[in-house]
């Protein structure tokens, strides 16, 4: 490589929570640099879940985080030419990019939803992520599914 690696940037945490990980997600969900709105979304949202789970013993931050947790692949697969062929082969995923994949899902299976708000999108497939079903636990299911059809070719990994 010829560049050096460009340095991580350092998130700071959200304001309510004091969590980076509400910062990262809150940074996916933004557009056009309106921060501010991406915060209310995600608060409106949480306060949406706390209000479809009342018998919940957890808050909506630690229901949030076991959505994302439900959410999260640990392996994926990766195309590799091999002689000619390509083979799809499974391999591990980093821990950061776990995250940023599962946040990504979540809030993409959130506004392909039907709702009226992205508030409320955003709660419902939190809830759904955290009951193990919807749009982005299928989509983590699928992956796992593909690398275990794929674990023959295991051992072109790269």
């Amino acid at each position: 490589m010829r560049k050096a690696k460009p340095k991580k940037r350092q998130i700071l945490p959200d304001p309510v929570f004091g969590d980076v990980r509400v910062a990262k997600f809150v940074n996916h969900l933004m557009y056009d640099g309106k921060k501010n709105t991406a915060f209310d979304i995600f608060y409106t949202a949480l306060d949406n879940v706390k209000s479809k789970l009342p018998n919940e013993e957890m808050t909506a931050l630690e229901i949030w985080k076991k959505a994302l947790e439900n959410v999260t692949p640990q392996v994926e697969v990766k195309s590799r030419r091999v002689g000619g062929a390509t083979f799809q082969v499974p391999t591990e995923i980093r821990p950061d990019r776990k995250e940023s994949i599962s946040m990504k899902n979540l809030i993409l299976y959130a506004r392909k939803r039907g709702g009226k708000t992205m508030a409320d999108k955003l709660a419902a497939e939190i809830v759904d992520a955290f009951n193990e079903q919807g749009g982005a636990f299928k989509r983590k299911e699928d992956m796992h599914k593909m690398a275990e059809a794929n674990r023959a070719f295991a051992h072109f990994r790269f």
